[in-house]
């Protein structure tokens, strides 16, 4: 029996994470075998590529950053996503192709057509089942992002973009959602942490009863 590929996918600061651990947790007490990885760093190559991609100290060229994303991807794909399905298990992933659509594309400035051709080549054509966008405004998802690197005294590279390339990630996400409202649903996060679990689980217990 095949099993069941979601993805969470939102801007930084949207809670997808903190969601995606709160999800998993609950399935698995309900018995659900569940698979959790991330993009990038969801086997060990891509966790040591994630650790450079991330770096604020970095210096990574936008071409660069977009194939080592997909990279990371076509490692992530086969060694990770295809096995978990092929035994039927649920896998969920924090960021999947969307991402880079949206922040290479959108944010970067990548050509369309190029995004389309790379993200092919990487997954094969394997989409998710079900993708749920957290969405939040880019003023409280900076505001959210500078709390949590105070908390741990680090950002990333992706923190540190300006609110102008966090907001064409986050239109490029929503217009993601427009144009396929079969598979990406769109949460609002901007409440509390247990309003949007609330409104996570209100769309994935009903699809995974399905």
């Amino acid at each position: 029996m095949a099993g069941t590929f979601i993805t969470f996918e939102g801007i930084d600061g949207s809670g997808k994470s903190t969601q995606l651990r709160l999800v998993s947790n609950f399935l698995r007490e309900h018995g659900c075998e569940t698979v959790l990885t991330r993009e990038p760093g969801g086997t060990t190559i891509g966790s040591r590529l994630r650790a450079a991609l991330l770096d604020a100290n970095e210096e990574v060229d936008p071409l660069t950053e977009l194939l080592v994303f997909a990279a990371d991807r076509a490692q992530h794909v086969r060694r990770v996503l295809r096995p978990a399905l092929a035994a039927g298990q649920v896998v969920i992933s924090d960021r999947y192709a969307d991402a880079t659509v949206a922040y290479q594309g959108a944010g970067r400035g990548f050509d369309s057509s190029l995004i389309s051709q790379i993200v092919e080549l990487a997954t094969e054509g394997l989409v998710p089942d079900l993708t749920l966008l957290f969405d939040i405004s880019v003023r409280e998802s900076t505001s959210r992002t500078m709390r949590r690197s105070n908390a741990r005294n680090k950002r990333d590279r992706l923190d540190i973009e300006h609110a102008d390339f966090h907001e064409r990630v986050r239109e490029a996400y929503l217009q993601i959602a427009t144009s396929e409202p079969n598979r990406v649903k769109v949460i609002d996060t901007s409440g509390s942490v247990e309003t949007t679990q609330g409104k996570v689980k209100a769309i994935l217990i009903p699809f995974l009863r399905t």
